[in-house]
């Protein structure tokens, strides 16, 4: 039996043109491609939107068929002592480069680095300079020092467009034969929040279960309530129907098993959408922010939401 492969590895862009929605990124890119030459690099954004994938296209296309000998990748959040920059990092950076002028250290979850292990890392940056280029990659680039962060040029990634991600799926259900719906779509894009990677699962799983897919069985694979659903328990709440919001909200529980934050996120987005002066907004948002506190420092789930909900009806 032939064991499917991941379609977040099978549809990953091989070459910088095919990468998606990174327009300016890509075309500074090349031009370290043109003068076969860059500078340490630092890679910041969320989670999704195409760190790695243009870090790998970068070194596909400097070094060519030489590229796999001339790459490292380390995941930091893994490996985040100061040995291993003394040792794997260095030994990697001081030898010479197969087929080119200098490799590539690819630094993945960069943030997780030890204060430690940065300090040691500015150094061997500076060290091996002729002989290797790093590039770091992170979520939060204020978690790192800011020694690193002036000897890279920035790259700052933000969540790709919702055509960026339609562009994707189309082409990915189109390959493989499926039915995905208007309403599918915009449900895929609802649930994946600007990351491919989770746009892509999401279609893949539901793949497995029907070639037909519709918005109703994207909700349930990506474990998320229908934004309708989420507004109209916020409506019934602002009315000042608090126990039919209560009943709402114990629907929501039990058919999408969601946690207490995910719904309070979900909340979040729908405010926004909301027929109402932005005053009123501005409290929503205020008071979803203290419960979301309260909910992160351990306090009962249930109760803070439908503690968030009756704040709402008072309104």
């Amino acid at each position: 039996m032939k064991i499917e492969e991941p379609w977040t590895e099978k549809y990953r862009p091989k070459t910088l043109d095919e990468i998606m929605g990174r327009e300016y990124i890509v075309m500074r890119l090349k031009s370290y491609v043109q003068n076969r030459s860059m500078p340490h690099l630092l890679f910041a954004g969320p989670a999704g939107v195409g760190k790695t994938t243009s870090a790998l296209c970068l070194a596909r296309e400097l070094f060519g068929e030489y590229w796999h000998q001339n790459f490292q990748e380390t995941n930091a959040s893994d490996e985040r002592g100061i040995n291993v920059v003394r040792n794997k990092i260095k030994n990697f950076a001081r030898t010479k480069a197969i087929g080119g002028d200098f490799k590539i250290i690819f630094l993945d979850e960069a943030d997780a680095l030890t204060s430690d292990a940065q300090n040691a890392l500015r150094r061997t940056m500076e060290l091996f300079a002729r002989t290797c280029r790093f590039i770091l990659s992170c979520n939060y680039s204020s978690k790192i020092i800011e020694p690193i962060q002036s000897r890279c040029a920035v790259f700052r990634f933000g969540p790709l467009s919702e055509e960026a991600i339609l562009k994707m799926i189309e082409k990915m259900s189109e390959n493989e034969n499926l039915n995905l719906t208007e309403t599918g779509k915009k449900a895929i894009i609802y649930v994946s929040e600007g990351d491919m990677r989770k746009a892509i699962n999401t279609l893949q799983a539901a793949a497995f279960l029907e070639k037909d897919i519709d918005e109703e069985l994207i909700y349930q694979i990506a474990a998320k309530a229908k934004p309708v659903e989420i507004k109209d328990m916020i409506v019934l709440a602002l009315e000042g129907q608090f126990l039919k919001a209560r009943n709402k909200l114990d629907t929501l529980l039990l058919k999408y098993g969601l946690s207490g934050e995910d719904i309070l996120r979900q909340v979040h987005r729908e405010i926004f959408s909301l027929d109402i002066n932005e005053e009123k907004k501005i409290k929503l948002v205020d008071m979803i922010g203290e419960h979301d506190f309260r909910l992160v420092e351990g306090s009962n789930e249930r109760i803070q939401i439908e503690a968030l909900l009756a704040k709402f009806a008072v309104i």
